[in-house]
């Protein structure tokens, strides 16, 4: 039916185009033949660039034709959108003269090529996207108003421009256009620069296409140009928020490590070797406030942010170079200053003093005035010898070494300390495994009577057999057991492994009543209770609680709370014994001491050095420095054995080596002691056959 395919399937190739009043417009006589030049030239100038003929305005009816379709056969017409034949009805073309049909298609493909050139032009100059036709030399021939917007100019003042002066030229993927000049490619699409006319930068999204000619060969390029510079804007903000402390606006650990990461890469030109390493060096100063924690607490948060806020400005005003120094807030109150072409350790200890300098000025905050130091660590090296996370761990490593060190002060990174920190840590986390794993044994060392030489009783020394660093001392991992926790599971089975032996001793020997001493950490009071897991070890063992004692420091019975007090009193109602050890080191506080439910003084060691000297009557003459300490020794152990004995209680020295450190503590009343010089620590058979020869071997033998 005619009308009926009007639309989508109007112009459908292989659908039978019927005459529609769509049809019979555009072969209405208003398209007069003396119009044609003119119709020619419009038609011309849109088909030559985008359709491909190059006619230009001279080309006239007969190019714009040629430009769409052929018209040999005066019967047959092609439709300009889809190139379908254009046939009328049969009966009536029969019916129409040769010059009739041949004037009457002309005017219809005219008529059809003004219509597209027209909706060409709504959507070239109406489009809200910049349009610019670009000739081979690279010159604007058509261009559309929202390009010109875009940019500040009219779209006169853009025709002939050549497209450097718009577009920077710098950064353009020249590969790309070449291959798109060459017709090796479609079209490729960058973010560029555009230059406004009043000198400020326009982001756009640039889409460059090629236009080929009816050949198939490259004619022109279409660029199609986007406003993104609010999107370029928001990613900007996106990224420094990303990058930056919001609280002091300082670079955060992010920015920090990808400064670093790009600090440690090898130069892609100059690759480092064996034979020329990277000379290039990097250091860190890593600093944390000290005390900042009570500023919070006592004057609120909102003052410490403002302190923090405070601190960055200094150190940004000092310290931040651009190119070389950068300044950055970690998180909480760490902050780091990173040097990227570092020239030597000296330089970063010269920057953590003057950081440190700049700090203890007093900061006025709010209305009040602060007074705050910081703890720097640092670390310096070189870029081939480390990565950014080494360099990291290791600068808040010494850090905290500067804190243990006494705050206030900077710690250059010690390679040996490191290792040390590390095996520490190592040790630390695999405390508890190897509880489990069994690799905990005990020795035992004699107690020996300096009035009779008998084996009184054995200290139970803990030992841990490291499958990778040997046999390991308590002082090795004792420190790191209190740290963790671990020492309330290591020390409950020191406890019972130490009362089952002492009750073998006893199966064995029924004679001697050999007791067992145990030491007894602090935290074993605070983190459980002791009172029952001594119960519990008693009764699982069956030892009578009067061969259990149990040694505890001085400075640990006299914290606060009283709970050490009560815990200690409890066992020392069971009967167990209980014993200060390192007596003479700690507070020291005679007057409390005979209220305390003490049984044994364990004399510090150090207080037995200075037995190992003659006595002074052996020395005649003048006595000199060494002398004199050695007397004083012997003086102070002799005080505190008397007031010992006038409280009820017994005295054991320990680090006996000799048989005169002997003799002399037994002239001044001692009543037990331990060293090499009477017994090694071993396994508790040692104590056995000790016990079977009624005195040990002296000198250790």
């Amino acid at each position: 039916m005619p009308g009926q395919n009007e639309g989508a399937d109007a112009h459908h190739p292989g659908v039978r185009h019927e005459e529609s009043p769509r049809h019979r417009h555009l072969a209405s006589p208003l398209l007069e033949p003396s119009v044609g030049p003119t119709v020619g030239s419009a038609v011309g100038t849109a088909v030559g660039p985008l359709g491909g003929s190059g006619a230009g305005p001279a080309s006239g009816t007969t190019t714009a034709l040629g430009t769409c379709g052929t018209l040999a056969e005066p019967e047959l017409l092609f439709c300009p959108t889809c190139a379908a034949p254009l046939t009328g009805d049969a009966p009536r073309d029969r019916a129409l003269t040769d010059g009739t049909r041949e004037g009457l298609g002309a005017d219809r493909l005219l008529a059809a090529l003004r219509a597209s050139e027209s909706r060409f032009r709504a959507a070239f100059c109406d489009a809200v996207i910049g349009m610019a036709l670009i000739d081979a030399e690279d010159r604007i021939i058509e261009v559309n108003p929202a390009f010109a917007n875009l940019i500040g100019r009219s779209v006169g003042e853009l025709v002939r421009t050549h497209l450097h002066r718009i577009i920077d030229p710098e950064g353009m993927p020249d590969r790309l256009f070449s291959e798109l000049v060459r017709g090796e490619r479609e079209r490729f699409r960058v973010e560029k620069q555009l230059k406004h006319r009043e000198g400020h930068t326009v982001w756009s999204k640039v889409t460059v296409s090629l236009i080929r000619d009816g050949a198939g060969d490259p004619l022109y390029t279409l660029a199609l140009v986007e406003d993104i510079t609010e999107q370029r804007r928001l990613g900007d903000r996106l990224e420094y928020q990303a990058l930056h402390d919001p609280l002091t606006r300082l670079p955060n650990r992010a920015y920090f490590f990808d400064r670093l990461d790009a600090a440690c890469l090898t130069p892609v030109d100059r690759p480092a070797t064996a034979d020329t390493p990277d000379e290039r060096r990097v250091g860190v100063c890593y600093l944390d406030l000290d005390g900042f924690a009570a500023i919070n607490e006592a004057l609120g948060h909102h003052i410490g942010d403002q302190l923090l806020i405070a601190v960055a400005t200094r150190l940004r005003r000092g310290f931040d170079r651009r190119d070389t120094h950068l300044v950055a807030r970690m998180g909480g109150d760490e902050f780091a200053v990173l040097v990227t072409d570092s020239l030597g350790s000296e330089q970063l200890t010269e920057l953590a003093a003057r950081i440190l300098e700049a700090l203890e000025r007093p900061f006025d905050v709010a209305g009040h005035r602060l007074v705050i130091t910081a703890s720097v660590g640092v670390v310096e090296r070189s870029v081939h010898e480390t990565t950014p996370t080494d360099l990291v761990k290791d600068a808040d490593a010494t850090l905290y070494w500067s804190k243990a060190d006494g705050r206030a002060r900077w710690t250059l990174y010690d390679p040996d300390r490191g290792a040390h920190q590390l095996t520490r840590q190592l040790l630390a986390t695999s405390l508890r495994p190897a509880l489990e794993r069994g690799e905990f044994t005990i020795e035992y060392q004699p107690l020996v009577g300096l009035a009779d030489g008998t084996v009184h009783g054995a200290e139970a020394l803990v030992r841990w057999r490291h499958p990778r660093y040997g046999t390991l001392s308590p002082d090795r991992f004792i420190p790191l057991a209190e740290e963790t926790g671990a020492i309330v599971p290591l020390g409950t089975w020191v406890l019972e492994e130490s009362c089952r032996q002492a009750r073998q001793w006893l199966a064995e020997f029924p004679e001697t009543e050999t007791f067992v001493s145990v030491n007894l950490a602090a935290r074993q009071i605070w983190d459980s209770d002791i009172v029952a897991d001594v119960a519990r070890a008693l009764e699982r063992t069956g030892l009578p609680a009067r061969l259990l004692q149990l040694e505890i420091t001085e400075s640990a019975l006299l914290g606060p709370g009283g709970r050490p007090l009560q815990a200690l009193q409890a066992l020392a109602d069971m009967g167990v014994r209980i014993a200060i050890d390192d007596f003479g080191t700690g507070y020291s506080n005679l007057a409390y001491l005979s209220r305390l439910p003490v049984h044994v003084l364990k004399l510090d060691g150090t207080f037995i050095e200075g037995f190992r000297e003659p006595a002074p009557t052996d020395r005649p003459g003048r006595p000199e420095l060494g002398s004199r300490r050695s007397d004083a020794d012997e003086q102070i152990v002799g005080a505190m054995v008397q007031l010992a004995h006038t409280l009820g209680l017994t005295v054991t020295a320990e680090g006996i080596e000799s048989a005169a450190q002997a003799e002399r503590l037994r002239l001044t009343g001692c009543d037990t002691a331990q060293g090499w010089y009477f017994a090694r620590p071993g396994e508790a058979e040692l104590v056995a056959a000790i016990l079977r020869e009624g005195r040990p071997s002296l000198d250790g033998r």
